[in-house]
């Protein structure tokens, strides 16, 4: 078995493990390092798909421009030039409220001003202001309706559909809003803690910011990971098709095995999806095994659909359906109408999620029912009709739930990067599971290779987008 020495080993090719290596060859460009990647091709999640002039995702659809890690990455990547962006300002979204599509604004005190819900309940929402904190993790449902009552579930229900295609009677509020529980413990109230926030940055000259974009590019989102993976191969940096079998700490760093090599690395990243890491790691460190086995999971699938002109499509990003909405589908996006050219000429493209944590059993339906049972659900909300083009995209990559215990997992990841400093946990799942966390992750981690700082990044208060 062939045996190299490595100043750092980074075993992941997704978003996460390609960022920090290019993090790490802008900062640290005298240090040797290799990327392992299981699959045939590096970008884990992110992959584009194309057929019939038609452009979809398999994974996420896009990221906020809002992150100045991702925009230093972008510049890493020369991909300046080929970002495309459709601005939350300009492309409203739509939440299914009473069987129809309702336009909703992308601020939550804009969203108050809607004839959406009753004055009481608009007014209930002020009880925020001497509601005290609830103990523990409580559920993100049980948050929403003691914080600002119950009339605003169905609302953080649709947020948190199109984030995890989570269960909000389970998803823990501590784990998704980490920055917003802060603000309520601090100041005893989310609407105290956000004003006091905002004259805080009136202050310091930061001022009121715009709305932030959404940013892919025109070939798809394959483009940025794509461009990453190309610069390490043409260097000789990352191998793939390569599984990483086991770990083990040795004396002259980390030993990570495969089938056909042996690396030895000083440092370590697991850039990861969490339940594969804690599969290295509870063999490679018995002594401080995770507090959870593993993080459940939710799957979804796309059903693409093709239409011509005739298709009454509203303007914007699309839409999201609460689960009291009864609905088949969690939501469409309204891909065509963000990003030109994800459709032939003539013709427009919806991309419908199906399953999430609360409806499994729904995947396990055949392409011409899930094709069929769509077209039955979204007919009811808008004029279609029938479809030019379908097809079905079944991702293999499930949602990491963060759900009761996450909080303890992330203490866990503390406590063994603290006894082992040369090892370092990121991927899918640690600390969030958009492109943005992942990015910001990764910059974090590539800033503290080779140093003894190995302070977190602080909690950041991030806005509520549906």
């Amino acid at each position: 078995m062939k045996s190299s020495h490595y100043d750092l080993g980074i075993v992941g090719a997704g978003i996460s493990g390609l960022s920090v290596a290019a993090f790490v060859r802008a900062l640290r460009p005298e240090l040797s390092l290799q990327v392992l990647e299981q699959a045939p091709e590096p970008g884990g999640a992110i992959a584009t798909f194309h057929q019939a002039g038609y452009l979809a995702e398999w994974g996420p659809h896009g990221f906020l421009d809002n992150c100045v890690e991702s925009r230093e990455l972008i510049r890493l990547a020369g991909l300046e030039d080929e970002v495309a962006t459709a601005p939350l300002a300009r492309f409203v979204r739509f939440v299914c409220m009473n069987g129809r599509l309702q336009c909703i604004p992308q601020k939550p005190l804009a969203i108050l001003r809607q004839p959406l819900v009753p004055w009481s309940a608009k007014l209930r929402v002020l009880a925020d202001l001497w509601r005290k904190p609830l103990p523990g993790e409580p559920s993100v449902a049980r948050w929403v309706a003691h914080r600002f009552g119950p009339a605003l579930l169905p609302f953080a229900d649709a947020v948190f559909t199109g984030t995890y295609a989570g269960d909000i009677e389970r998803l823990a509020i501590d784990a998704v809003m980490p920055g917003v529980r802060g603000l309520e413990r601090a100041h005893g109230s989310v609407i105290r803690g956000m004003i006091a926030r905002m004259r805080t940055a009136k202050k310091e000259g930061k001022g009121k910011k715009g709305l932030p974009a959404m940013t892919s590019f025109p070939d798809g989102m394959t483009t940025l990971p794509g461009r990453l993976a190309a610069e390490l191969t043409a260097a000789g940096l990352l191998t793939c098709d390569t599984p990483v079998r086991s770990l083990s700490r040795q004396q002259a760093g980390w030993q990570v095995y495969t089938d056909r090599d042996e690396l030895t690395c000083r440092h370590l990243v697991l850039a990861l999806p969490v339940n594969r890491c804690l599969e290295l790691l509870r063999a490679a460190l018995p002594a401080m095994p995770p507090p959870l086995a593993a993080l459940p999971e939710a799957r979804i699938l796309s059903v693409l659909l093709g239409f011509d002109e005739r298709a009454q499509i509203p303007f914007g990003f699309g839409y999201l359906a609460p689960e009291r909405e009864g609905r088949f589908a969690l939501g469409a996006l309204f891909s065509s109408h963000m990003f030109p050219g994800r459709a032939p000429a003539g013709c427009q493209l919806l991309e419908v999620l199906v399953g999430g944590r609360r409806h499994p059993e729904r995947l396990e339906l055949v392409d011409d029912q899930l094709v069929g049972a769509v077209c039955a659900d979204l007919g009811q909300l808008m004029t279609l009709p029938p479809p030019v083009y379908s097809a079905v995209l079944r991702p293999r990559a499930g949602i990491p739930q963060l759900e009761a215990g996450y909080t303890g997992l992330l203490r866990w990841r503390s406590e063994i990067e603290a006894a082992h400093p040369d090892l370092h946990l990121c991927g899918f799942g640690w600390k969030g599971i958009g492109i943005n966390d992942m990015i910001k992750e990764a910059r974090r981690i590539a800033g503290t290779i080779g140093t003894e700082d190995r302070a977190e990044a602080g909690t950041e208060v991030k806005g509520v987008y549906f």
